[in-house]
């Protein structure tokens, strides 16, 4: 499995505590303290009457002191800072020159201090009050000072300076990748959550067409079935029309289902636009009714208003509403009868689907049927397009499910859909 790369690594913090495990960099860090201390001890060999000798004991002293406390500069930068520092600032009185290669330890402990202590004023502070140490550790002890010595001084105390420099700069690098590391995880998590809910809103949308056709033809069939089964013995003409309509019930049922599954394994924009057709809508409307009726439902259909053209979005809501709806009254509704209302005034259509709360006419409903998922459907729908949806039973009786769309503005000039082909 491919892993992002690493851009930079998080700082630590002096309060995390030591595990004692091996660090990767054990062999640096010794590398380190060695070559301080070398670089330290090859300083002492310089005489205050600047000749060149063996280091002396205070040389080999001040080195390994100095540089015996260099391995903690990264739990406590500041403790080790100040040792170095007077380790420094004590050369000269032992008779020694303190020069830039005998700070070395002071140098590596200003770097830690600049990239370990938190808070960039206190490090930078602790760094500038050991460079002044330094500077007054540098001075010659007698009243005659050269220039020679005005230059060393000056290296003395800039040198702790261009560490600390070199410190900060390392230090804000660590923290900018660390930051773009940070961003990284976190753009990635946000597209694994963009991820997950794009899959989950599509599961969604897959159970709702899913529901709104199985539900409406296994329906249609089950109401079918059960008015042949009724007049089988009586009536052999009607069941023999039942069986038929079954027939082709299932069959629509079978080439529905075909074509939503193959939506849902579309690949591609060629793929889409090999679709099989449009997807319904209310133009559809009176092959939707006629279903009903070869069902047993008595369907009345009334329209008011001037009918507008609709978003496909809109149009595909109210049609599967009055589908599902229709669907409803087939499987749990006591009577046989239901009203479909179109009403294209205010701006919005607003779908009104009622069924008639009578006594059953003719072969038994489907009452008895679990309730599912079928209004939760119709609001997810009608919410998607910026509509509403209530339902609920009537005062007089049986039950009404009212949604209502918004409607484009409308252009002028613009021609708007006839009842020609849907209204039944």
């Amino acid at each position: 499995m491919n892993r992002a790369p690493r851009l930079g690594r998080v700082l630590p913090t002096p309060d995390t505590p030591d595990t004692g495990a091996p660090r990767p960099g054990r062999g640096r860090e010794a590398a380190v303290v060695a070559a301080a201390f070398v670089v330290c001890l090859l300083g002492g060999t310089v005489r205050v009457e600047d000749t060149l000798t063996a280091p002396p004991l205070a040389a080999w002293l001040l080195a390994l002191v100095s540089c015996a406390v260099l391995p903690a500069r990264h739990r406590r930068p500041l403790t080790v800072l100040a040792v170095t520092t007077a380790a420094g600032v004590v050369a000269q009185p032992l008779g020694l020159v303190l020069s830039p290669p005998m700070a070395t330890p002071a140098l590596v402990a200003a770097y830690a201090c600049t990239l370990h202590v938190p808070g960039e004023r206190r490090a930078a502070g602790a760094v500038a009050l050991a460079a002044v140490a330094l500077l007054a550790g540098a001075e010659p002890l007698s009243e005659d000072v050269s220039w020679r010595d005005v230059s060393r001084m000056g290296t003395v105390v800039a040198a702790p300076l261009v560490a600390g420099l070199i410190g900060h700069a390392v230090r804000t690098r660590r923290a900018y990748l660390a930051a773009v590391e940070e961003r990284a995880r976190r753009a990635e998590e946000s597209r694994e959550l963009e991820a997950r809910r794009r899959v989950a809103e599509e599961r969604v949308r897959i159970a709702r067409e899913l529901h709104d056709l199985v539900a409406h033809q296994i329906t249609l069939a089950n109401a079918q079935a059960t008015v042949a089964a009724h007049f089988f013995d009586s009536r052999p003409e009607q069941t023999r029309v039942s069986l038929r309509e079954l027939v082709e019930t299932t069959g629509h049922a079978l080439d529905e289902l075909r074509a939503t599954v193959g939506l849902l394994r579309q690949t591609g924009d060629g793929d889409a636009a090999a679709s099989e057709g449009p997807a319904p809508g209310l133009a559809r409307l009176p092959d939707l009714l006629e279903s009903f009726r070869r069902a047993g439902l008595e369907v009345a259909v009334r329209e008011e208003g001037r009918a507008r053209s609709l978003s496909p979005g809109a149009d595909l809501t109210a049609y599967r509403i009055v589908q599902e709806a229709l669907t409803n009254v087939t499987k749990h509704a006591a009577g046989r009868g239901a009203r479909v209302g179109l009403d294209w005034g205010g701006g919005r259509l607003t779908v009104t689907v009622s069924d008639d709360g009578g006594a059953p006419a003719g072969p038994p409903a489907l009452s008895d049927r679990p309730p599912g998922y079928g209004l939760i459907g119709m609001r997810e729908r009608a919410a998607a397009v910026g509509g509403e949806l209530t339902a609920g039973p009537r005062p007089e009786g049986g039950f009404l499910v009212t949604a209502r769309l918004p409607l484009p503005p409308e252009r002028d000039g613009a021609e708007t859909a006839t009842d020609e082909g849907r209204t039944p």
